[in-house]
């Protein structure tokens, strides 16, 4: 039921997206203009854009992305506004920054595939930013982790990033 997106990062191809780390965290042109247009339309900004990044592993946000996407409209409040849903290609964590300020974004979810591990090669993370805007630092974030069966559930990962969502506007940031 949300509207969906697609953007890109600056970086062209998975070897560039692995050896220019860079590139990925940046909004390729584009995308930024078409986006800016798409937000000069919307009637308001959200309080919270989703953004679902391939990262290093695709196979996470396919098995986890969609699930906690369900369990985050189930838990939205009213007057909470969600969304759109932006699918990335190529990206780093840091590119949700030039997606939520071209969306004019209150805050920026980035859902997406963790680094594979020994034990779990399905494990997303959601790195949550408060006025996003290029430039943020990693400090400036706060991420809910290892978000996969035999990790931190769906709903309770829905649980938590609304709620830290609702802190972040309290206190002015993440």
């Amino acid at each position: 039921g949300l509207e969906c997106l697609r953007a890109r990062s600056a970086a062209p191809d998975r070897r560039t997206y692995l050896l220019r780390p860079d590139l990925g965290r940046r909004l390729h042109d584009d995308d930024a203009d078409r986006l800016r247009g798409f937000a000069a339309a919307s009637p308001q900004p959200p309080d919270l854009l989703l953004v679902i990044g391939d990262g290093l592993s695709a196979l996470a946000v396919q098995r986890n992305a969609v699930p906690l996407l369900e369990r985050l409209l189930a838990r939205a409040e009213p007057g909470r506004t969600l969304g759109p849903v932006v699918i990335a290609t190529q990206a780093r964590v840091a590119l949700g920054d030039g997606i939520g300020q071209a969306l004019r974004a209150r805050c920026v979810a980035v859902l997406i595939g963790e680094r594979p591990g020994l034990g779990s090669p399905d494990s997303m993370g959601v790195y949550l930013t408060a006025e996003p805007r290029v430039g943020r630092s990693d400090a400036e974030r706060n991420c809910l982790s290892n978000i996969r069966d035999g990790g931190l559930d769906t709903d309770e990962a829905a649980r938590r990033l609304w709620w830290l969502c609702l802190e972040a506007r309290a206190i002015g940031g993440t």
